[in-house]
């Protein structure tokens, strides 16, 4: 019997962002507690060692519990969250047990909020409880290799854990078996459009014996109003109770068994959704109030009785071929309705870009209704295709907001900024996200904001939070569903009211020190700016008469401060309040600002000693930043997990990463074997079969791109070239039987040679409908994508992904598998350039096997030689040279010209290859294929194709 053969522990995001805990095995004292080898179905009556067998008797009496198929009951589902002056903590605890007859997988599936901070999982497994601590990152991968070595159990989790999404662990559970999750978390409550919003996750996947979320509300300034909405749909109205007093509220949302039921006879939930909560606190006229508390001063700012400045507003949309459908139709709804909310005094212009980038207007133009109304028919005219130019479009919009500044043509008081919507990655032009990054920065010059909007749930969220936040401004994903539009304008919403710009606090010195943020950019109606800070308690007189706020378009004001004595007892006086808010506030506020700022540092020097100060900060306030690690163990500290998180998100591991276990796997294990072969020579000999079907009989795609099809019963090799334009998206699997489809985007080469602008696949995308699977794979990341949820490695990783009985596998800088069971395989293979090659990028190849087993429905440039033509070959002559013979080929009725020649089969030698001897088809396979190659070129990632 093994120790936790496997704690595979992924911590993944969203882009996501997030943690996926996997554990394949249980630990030895929990699994003493059974017999799996013996019997088949294990009985807790055979415990060999009665001090593991710890009481479970405060989960009452189980036996009503609800159960699906699977046999899974949940006991509890409960969320507790606490805020206190803006700082929320949170809870999430779901206690379940396996009835079934065999082990199998338990959930625990949520939704953490962005820019959240986890404070600490834990998970009970009939009585072994699993706790976490943080660590400086070199010393708790030491630790972690330590209990590896000594053959105990452990398991790795990387995470980008400051842009968290996703929180799921998975644990194989015996049968009778119960574990409960805990998740604790905590953020600061962002004021937006004039109200404070938490949102909590409530998706427990099924019908909980006890359902509850209680949400509590303690604000030292007073509540103004409280409003929960239905957002849980009209299924629960009435449920929600309200119990608010002058400075506290109590929220409580229990549902009864019944009442958590879709239908009176169904056995699912309808408790899917977010639980909002929205309030407002009451302000003082000059909105600005002190709080000081155990040695922190927290200073919310937020005026609103001040005119709008005018904006000059520039709009980059991506128009590229994967906005096509519904996205591109919402957001063109969406930019109509925000176009007619602009005013007379703002300035405006459009941009809109693919592979090229194109002007409404070469200049920005007053916001007159002529202009406006143009401008939207404009939008009506767009029809996305192509690829991605992020970097030119960015740089013309900057180019035209700095030339109409140095022509006097922007108002001294208004406020300018872009707002890029893109659902992507570069393709075209740029693609180094460093180097746009560092482009955009060195272009704005910190003289306007630059916002972004990253449609969809493949879009590298990661790098439009860096550009903006490196820009003074803020980024947000929005999800490409019926909502889009809706999203799109309330984020709008959100920065079109600039009431005060670059806004200066004046601390004195003699009072506060560590001040995490002391100067803003621009101030927007409905928002708050928050300041942290340490006080000396000593001088409070002295903060008390010095505070003050500059802007450049407002006079001075003043700001008031909260009598310290009678706050300290309102909040020691209160059980449910954090008597440590303004300490975690602040390390919220700093670590955040310093990861900000280390991102900008112009020096490594200067990097360096900021990662110290981050590091630092997160073992003291217990947050897992990408320098630190959060270890998870028993009491015994002989089974570890490892969190784990990347120095830069874009290098290395990434959110979702891979298992390793105590007794490592075979590296080729669930790799099928024709991934893995030996390069065989061959000669030049006119009339040479192809290899043996053991080594090279497999359909490829690679490089510019060359189709080699492989024959199985005439033991041919055919190949074919396909030239088309960066940004297509050519389909090579279209399988409705299956369900499966397999297409691949080009991206160009750097520049023409030879008149000739070499194309390669960028991005190779699966989807495997049945399953509700998506896979994408770029030259940087391998991404999962299941409905809502994600995961995503980077090729710089080892490892593996089950879901759903796929598997993918990732060997590190060279290739990535995927399984499908028996029936199906793929090997996607990476072709690394230098990167300052002037002609060539970064590429993808292809490998398909014949054996797979697709329908007789199969089509597209690959699929349709699933059912083998009949194909003859005769009349072959010595060509110049002698070896590239000339033959007749005939195929489906076809009669032309082939040419003898050689392909690459990367697989054995991804630098050189392994020489392939076939059949060249001229004119983009012109007759062997079905149709026009054109036929073949779809407008999304994953749509089947037409036959043509």
């Amino acid at each position: 019997m093994k120790c936790l053969s496997c704690f595979l522990v992924l911590f993944l995001s969203s882009g996501a962002g997030g943690f996926d805990l996997v554990i394949d095995d249980i630990p030895d004292e929990v699994e003493n507690l059974i017999d799996l080898e013996m019997d088949g179905i294990p009985s807790a009556s055979k415990a060999r060692n009665g001090r593991y067998q710890r009481s479970t008797s405060d989960w009452g009496y189980v036996g009503d519990l609800v159960e699906d198929d699977d046999k899974i009951g949940l006991y509890s589902y409960k969320v507790q969250s606490t805020i206190t002056s803006r700082l929320a903590n949170t809870m999430i605890q779901a206690k379940m047990v396996n009835n079934a007859k065999r082990p199998q997988p338990i959930k625990f599936d949520v939704q953490v909020p962005k820019g959240a901070f986890i404070d600490n999982f834990t998970m009970d497994i009939n009585g072994i409880t699993f706790t976490s601590q943080i660590r400086e990152k070199s010393e708790a991968r030491k630790m972690y290799a330590q209990a590896k070595a000594r053959g105990k159990a452990a398991g790795i989790v990387r995470s980008n854990a400051l842009d968290m999404e996703n929180f799921q662990t998975e644990v194989n559970v015996p049968p009778g078996m119960r574990i409960q999750f805990q998740l604790h978390y905590h953020e600061m409550i962002r004021r937006k459009l004039s109200s404070y919003e938490h949102v909590i996750s409530v998706k427990p996947g099924r019908l909980a014996k006890h359902m509850e979320v209680d949400v509590r509300i303690i604000e030292p300034q007073g509540l103004r109003y409280v409003h929960v909405p239905n957002s849980l749909g009209d299924h629960f109205d009435g449920i929600t109770t309200i119990s608010k007093g002058e400075k506290k509220a109590h929220i409580s949302f229990k549902p009864t068994m019944a009442q958590q039921r879709k239908c009176p006879k169904c056995s699912s939930t309808a408790v899917d959704g977010n639980f909002v909560v929205q309030y407002d606190v009451n302000r003082e006229t000059t909105g600005g109030e002190l709080e000081i508390f155990n040695g922190y001063f927290i200073h919310f700012f937020a005026p609103e009785n001040l005119d709008p400045l005018p904006k000059n507003i520039l709009f980059v949309i991506d128009v590229s071929g994967s906005m096509w459908g519904l996205k591109m139709k919402q957001t063109i709804e969406a930019m109509k309705a925000i176009l007619s909310e602009l005013r007379a005094a703002d300035q405006f212009s459009l941009i809109d870009f693919n592979h090229n980038v194109r002007c409404w207007r070469d200049n920005l133009v007053s916001a007159t209704p002529s202009q406006v109304e143009d401008a939207k028919k404009y939008i009506q005219t767009i029809h996305p295709n192509g690829g991605t130019n992020i970097n030119e479009a960015l740089l013309r919009a900057t180019f035209i907001l700095n030339e109409a500044k140095s022509l006097g043509m922007l108002d001294p008081n208004s406020v300018s900024m872009i707002v890029l919507v893109s659902d992507g990655d570069p393709t075209v032009g740029e693609l180094k996200l460093t180097t746009i990054q560092k482009n955009v920065k060195q272009s704005i010059k910190d003289e306007f904001s630059l916002f972004c909007l990253g449609i969809g749930f493949d879009v590298d969220y990661d790098f439009l939070q860096r550009i903006a936040t490196d820009n003074r401004g803020m980024a947000q994903r929005i999800f490409g569903n019926q909502e889009t539009s809706l999203q799109m304008k309330n984020f709008y919403n959100q920065v079109s009211t600039p009431l005060l710009k670059k806004i200066q606090f004046n601390y004195p010195q003699e009072s506060v020190s560590d001040v995490t943020q002391s100067s803003f950019h621009n101030y927007f109606g409905g928002s708050e700016i928050v300041v942290a800070g340490k006080v000396d308690t000593d001088n409070l007189q002295h903060l008390e008469s010095v505070v003050t706020a500059t802007a450049a378009n407002a006079e001075l004001v003043m700001e008031t401060l909260r009598d310290v004595e009678e706050l300290e007892g309102f909040m020691k006086k209160d059980k449910f309040a954090d008597p440590d808010f303004t300490r975690k506030l602040w390390a919220y506020l700093t670590v955040n600002q310093m990861m900000a700022e280390r991102n900008a540092a112009p020096t490594a020097a200067l990097k360096r000693n900021i990662t110290k100060s981050i590091l630092q900060m997160s073992l003291d306030h217990h947050i897992v930043t990408p320098f630190t690690a959060m270890l998870i163990e028993n009491a015994e500290k002989d089974e570890i997990m490892l969190a784990d998180q990347p120095k830069d998100p874009r290098k290395g591991c990434c959110p979702g990463t891979l298992g390793l276990t105590p007794n490592a796997p075979n590296n080729n294990k669930g790799i099928p074997a024709w991934a893995n072969v030996t390069a065989v020579p061959v000669s030049f000999m006119p009339e040479q079969r192809s290899p043996p079907v053991s080594s090279l009989s497999i359909n490829r795609v690679d490089n510019d791109p060359h189709f080699i099809i492989h024959l199985p019963k005439s033991q041919k090799n055919i190949c074919f070239n396909i030239n088309s334009e960066p940004g297509k998206i050519l389909n090579l699997v279209s399988d409705p039987g299956t369900g499966v489809v397999v297409n691949g985007q080009l991206v160009g080469a750097k520049k023409a040679e030879n008149k000739k602008l070499n194309t390669y696949f960028g991005k190779i995308g699966f989807y495997f409908k049945k399953k509700g699977l998506k896979v994408e794979i770029t030259t940087e990341t391998i991404t999962l994508k299941d409905g809502s949820y994600a995961i995503t490695l980077r090729w710089a990783d080892t490892g593996h992904i089950i879901r759903k009985q796929l598997l993918i596998s990732v060997k590190r800088e060279s290739n990535v598998t995927i399984s499908v069971g028996e029936e199906m395989s793929f090997m996607v293979l990476l072709h690394r350039v230098w990167k300052k090659h002037p002609v060539n990028v970064d590429f993808l190849g292809i490998y398909i096997p014949p054996e797979n087993l697709f329908s007789p429905a199969a089509h597209g440039l690959i699929g349709q030689f699933a059912a083998e033509p009949e194909v003859s070959i005769h009349h072959q002559t010595p060509g110049q040279p002698p070896e590239r013979s000339q033959a007749i080929m005939e195929v489906k009725g076809n009669k032309f010209t082939v040419t003898r020649g050689v392909q690459k089969d990367y697989r054995t030698d991804r630098v050189l290859g392994t020489d392939v001897l076939c059949w060249f088809v001229h004119n983009s396979g012109k007759g062997f294929i079905d149709g026009h190659y054109r036929d073949y070129l779809v407008p999304h990632l994953y749509s089947f194709m037409k036959k043509p």
